[in-house]
């Protein structure tokens, strides 16, 4: 695991070492500033749209989704929780599809189903290969339980990376600065830096990417071993 060396990071990873957004907080305006602190609020603030047993497997599908098996973890179930309370979708919807929030609702019982006819167990009781192939089904298949299968996948993750790329510790793991206004940017040329930015630590060395690849190959060896 490659560690952070400045503010938190999803898993404790990233590769712009010695970089915080929240450092920035002070340049922000106040209204700004409260809405990036309730995106850093505990998690642990109730659910008001999913059931418990809902929110268990919603999270071991984001989890999946957004590759979360590590501590410190964005609290995604939360976000999307409070979204489809608050009825803020994307001012969209598929016309294959109910309205989101009863999307969620049906399309996380129903991976329930596919997990309990396959492995005999809710989807969060599965192991993550186990996991892995219930949704790589559902990817790979035209339609599901009646409804085209990739418009069930684009609502779990656009939902999933709003929520993820909405939190300033995924901010931290990309680089990103986050709300610019009032500061602003000032350095304007490709290849150049703000003075509060860090330089991605291996982004013109494949090496490192490569390493990571083969790790992640022989670790989904081992665990695949493991389930056998």
């Amino acid at each position: 695991m490659t560690r952070s060396a400045g503010g938190t990071t999803p898993g404790g990873k990233g590769s712009f070492d010695g970089y915080d957004v929240m450092a920035e907080r002070r340049r922000w305006d106040p209204v700004t500033a409260r809405v990036v602190d309730d995106k850093m609020a505990p998690p642990d603030r109730g659910l008001l749209f999913f059931t418990e047993e809902e929110a268990t497997t919603a999270g071991a599908l984001v989890d999946l989704l957004l590759a979360q098996h590590d501590e410190p973890k964005v609290a995604v179930v939360q976000a999307v929780d409070r979204r489809l309370h608050a009825g803020e979708t994307d001012g969209w919807r598929y016309e294959e599809l109910p309205e989101d929030s009863v999307a969620w609702r049906r399309s996380l019982a129903l991976l329930d189903e596919d997990a309990k006819e396959a492995f005999g167990s809710r989807f969060s009781e599965c192991a993550i290969e186990r996991q892995g192939e219930v949704l790589q089904g559902i990817q790979d298949a035209e339609t599901w339980h009646g409804w085209p299968a990739r418009h069930v996948w684009s609502l779990w993750t656009r939902y999933a990376c709003a929520a993820f790329y909405g939190h300033p510790w995924a901010w931290n793991e990309i680089g990103f600065g986050g709300p610019a206004y009032p500061r602003g940017y000032k350095v304007l040329r490709a290849g150049w830096i703000e003075p509060w930015e860090r330089r991605e630590r291996d982004s013109e060395d494949p090496v490192p990417w490569a390493e990571r690849v083969e790790h992640a190959k022989r670790d989904h060896e081992v665990r695949t071993r493991g389930e056998r």
